[in-house]
Order: C-alpha cells, then structure tokens, then sequence
C-alpha cells in the first residue's frame, strides 16, 4: 500500500519547477464566518490570489508538459469520464473551449497538480469565501442567484468578462464553479461525528440554524461542495491557485 500511495503522489504533482504565474493580487486577512450559526468563525490570514480562473490555454500548457494528465492518459481514480470531454482532442481544446476561457471538467486532483506545478495551490474554502465577498455594492445576492440558475453552455465566455471584486480579482461569480482545497470539508465534518451540523444545512428547516437565513447563494455552494469528490468532473466547474503573501524585499 506505501508503494501504491508513493507512485499515486509522484504521478499526480511530478517534479516542480518555476512557471510564469498568472498575475496575482493581495487578499487582506479577513474573517469566514460559515453557513451556520454553531460553526465558529474562521479567521484567515493575508494571501495572494489569482486574478482570473486558470484558462484552457494554461492549462493546455500543463497537459503538453505533463502528458501523464492527458485526456485519455489519466486514470479513472483521478478523474472520471468526463474530464475534458469538451475538448476536440486531449492537446488541443477547439472551439467549444476557447484558449481565453476557462478550463473545466478537471477534477480535483488534476486542480491540484497543475498548481503544485505551477508552484502553488488552491485556496481553501474560507479564503475563496473571503475573496468572494469583497463585491461591489452594485452586486446583489438576487444577481449571484440568477447566475446559479443559468444553464451552463459551451463555449464558456472568457475570463475578465464578469463581475470584479473590491480589490480586483475577477469572475468568482457568474461565470463558472471553482475548487478548493477543502471543498469536501463539511463530507470532513460528518464522518468525525458531526452529523447534526451536516443535516441541518440540507434539511428543509436549515434556514432557521443559518447565521444568515437570507444568504441562498451560500447555501447553493455547500450543497454543490458536498455533492463532489476529488475525481468528479464538472461541465461548470473549474479552479484558480493561491499562494502566500510575497515576503518584503529589503
């Protein structure tokens, strides 16, 4: 079983070396408080974020690097049938995935190893949370709604086609679904015996146990969250990389 797990790691990550980064822009630290009102607030300190959704061009990239996470050369227990199905050929994405715009149907596992190869990593929940929050007033949660309502076609629009933080970060909303880190921590949760906290954000009265009972978006989140696993793929569903603040050059 070590063996197995040695040759699992080496195959997903590979050896890392320096890439050009997409730009990235400075989170403040800042507070996540969850869904629900017996979760406590999770504090999250100062991190760096990628301005946009990783793109089919970069992530062409990664796949001409690494061939091993090629459509047709991953196996199963990293990525079920559907990564990359939209793409004319496993090196080339065509028309129905724009060089411009976001890569989806990868699964975590693949998001994971495209930031260790680009020296990253992907956020956790609570800073995605904190990033998504720093909306312009003119943004409204019925507006973030519409967009969770939508049908999702390819091809997808480009990124920088949406809406723009705060502090400039873009399309964490209303263009596609992203991954985290801990996406599955409320799954997490649950089998340490939290079965209480994970049913009352699905069960039908969880609005009463919410910390804010009008915020739908969020309950759309934890509900699609939980419904993955690491090998899932998603026709919506894409990822950007985080890192830590850049140290003061002196």
């Amino acid at each position: 079983m070590k063996i197995k797990i040695v040759l699992l790691l080496g195959f997903m990550f590979g050896s890392a070396s320096a890439r050009e980064a997409t730009q990235q822009i400075d989170i403040p630290a800042g507070t996540f408080v969850p869904l629900m009102k017996n979760m406590d607030p999770i504090p999250v300190a100062a991190f760096r974020l990628d301005i946009h959704a990783v793109t089919n061009a970069e992530y062409l990239a990664f796949v001409n690097e690494n061939p091993k996470w090629q459509r047709g050369n991953i196996p199963r227990i990293l990525a079920d049938e559907g990564y990359l199905r939209h793409w004319e050929s496993p090196t080339h994405p065509g028309e129905q995935a724009p060089l411009n715009a976001p890569v989806t149907s990868v699964s975590w596992y693949a998001a994971r190893a495209y930031a260790e190869w680009k020296g990253q990593r992907l956020p956790t929940l609570a800073e995605w949370e904190v990033a998504a929050a720093m909306l312009p007033e003119k943004i409204t949660r019925q507006q973030i709604l519409s967009w969770y309502a939508k049908p999702l076609t390819h091809p997808l629009p480009d990124t920088l086609s949406t809406q723009k933080t705060t502090v400039g970060v873009w399309d964490l909303h209303g263009l596609i679904w992203e991954w985290c880190e801990d996406y599955d921590s409320l799954a997490l949760l649950s089998r340490a015996g939290s079965d209480e906290t994970l049913s009352a954000l699905f069960c039908g009265g969880a609005a009463a146990g919410a910390a804010d009972p009008s915020d739908y978006a969020a309950f759309l989140r934890y509900a699609f969250r939980g419904s993955l696993s690491a090998s899932h793929t998603v026709a919506g569903l894409g990822f950007r990389c985080a890192s830590s603040p850049k140290e003061p050059t002196s």
